[in-house]
């Protein structure tokens, strides 16, 4: 049987194709989040999403399928994450308080201008940064995951904090 006629609604085909791929997809996965728990539910959404879609799919681009449906998993967790992290970030409604309201304005606008200033890092800063002060990630651990060298994180969140500082420096 030639690889362009493997019908991936078959359940044979399609243990098969979960059998060869799933550890690689696991291992690529755990690797990108290091998190086990995400990394298994990301990589059985993926496997559903190939079963659900089989007949569109063909056996030869099912990896491909796979990985890609993953990748876009973890892409939508992230922006998840960023909105959960926003809303946990936002202090509560203090219903009396010894600070007078020219500190409390001062203070919302410095949250404000240093959240935008982190968002405006370089991708790879901002990733740093956040593994680091957000996730309390070692740099050790942030290379790992990054799969670059510990001077490299080293070098990033100094550009980071760098950029912050300057940033900082121009509100005040």
């Amino acid at each position: 049987m030639s690889t362009e006629s493997k019908d991936l609604c078959k359940e044979k085909t399609y243990s098969e194709v979960f059998r060869t791929y799933s550890k690689t997809l696991h291992s690529y996965l755990y690797y990108k989040t290091g998190n086990e728990a995400l990394s298994q539910d990301v990589l059985q959404e993926a496997f559903t999403r190939l079963w659900k879609n089989c007949a569109k799919v063909a056996f030869a681009t099912a990896k491909g399928y796979v990985f890609k449906i993953a990748n876009n998993l973890l892409l939508n967790e992230y922006e998840h994450q960023k909105v959960v992290l926003r809303h946990q970030q936002q202090a509560p409604v203090k219903e009396s308080t010894q600070e007078t309201p020219e500190y409390l304005l001062e203070e919302k606008e410095l949250k404000e201008a240093l959240e935008k200033a982190i968002a405006e890092l370089p991708e790879k800063q901002r990733v740093v940064f956040l593994l680091s002060r957000i996730e309390k990630k070692t740099y050790q651990e942030i290379a790992d995951m990054l799969d670059i060298s510990r001077q490299a994180v080293e070098k990033r969140m100094y550009k980071a904090l760098d950029q912050l500082r300057t940033i900082i420096k121009g509100i005040r």
